[in-house]
């Protein structure tokens, strides 16, 4: 099969890199029980400790770099040898792009860059490094983990909205659409379009989708062997 103009549009969340070992925030034991969100991931938590927020992030970024692309982030980048892909992700891991996947929109941050605290243009990819107390931007801000934090702005969800709306079919892995405004990307599917959901965990599917309760890793190959060889149809 010869690669087509179709556009498959990816939705990722915690559950596609949980299958590669990544805790997520509704693990119990793992290191959200250790570290409460509002302690960690908020502007509040960074304004009074910015060295807890640091280290946390650092246990997180150390996490990435154990864990492997598994058979679902693999599986993604044989769709985009025959159908146009864009992945858009809430996860701040770089899993997709270890896989090989090559359009991929982070709509939560990269853990594996660093931002000035003053200037969120200033981006660094901090490769086998960690950030500290002390390190700084050019510009003499101290450098803080380049993530969403809880209760501040989305600024790539308009771009995000955009490229839901040209999608051909809507491929939802591993979210629990709970957090927002990112789970409200799928209001901006045009209307009749496919949407297949591939989410154990997911208690209400939104109306009108082809949902699997099964996970990434058994469920994602299937679907993407069964589209290169048949081709995309109304319901998956």
């Amino acid at each position: 099969m010869t690669k087509t103009t179709q556009h498959i549009v990816v939705f990722t969340g915690a559950g596609i890199s949980a299958e590669s070992g990544l805790q997520t925030f509704r693990d119990s034991g793992g290191l959200w029980n250790q570290y409460p969100v509002e302690e960690v991931a908020t502007l509040t938590a960074w304004k009074k400790d910015r060295q807890k927020v640091l280290h946390f992030y650092n246990l997180r970024r150390q996490q990435v770099r154990q864990a492997k692309p598994n058979a679902a982030h693999l599986s993604l980048v044989h769709l985009q040898e025959h159908f146009q892909v864009t992945i858009i992700t809430q996860n701040i891991d770089d899993l997709h792009e270890r896989a090989g996947s090559c359009n991929v929109l982070h709509l939560h941050g990269e853990i594996m860059k660093a931002r000035s605290s003053a200037n969120e243009h200033l981006l660094y990819e901090l490769g086998d490094r960690d950030i500290q107390l002390g390190d700084k931007c050019e510009k003499g801000s101290q450098l803080r983990p380049h993530v969403v934090w809880f209760g501040e702005s989305v600024p790539k969800f308009n771009y995000a909205c955009k490229i839901a709306k040209q999608a051909d079919l809507l491929l939802v892995i591993g979210t629990s659409l709970q957090v927002y405004p990112a789970a409200s990307l799928l209001q901006y599917i045009i209307r009749g379009t496919t949407i297949v959901v591939v989410a154990p965990e997911l208690e209400n599917p939104p109306p009108d989708t082809v949902w699997y309760q099964e996970k990434a890793v058994i469920k994602i190959p299937e679907l993407v062997d069964d589209w290169v060889t048949n081709g995309l149809r109304k319901r998956a």
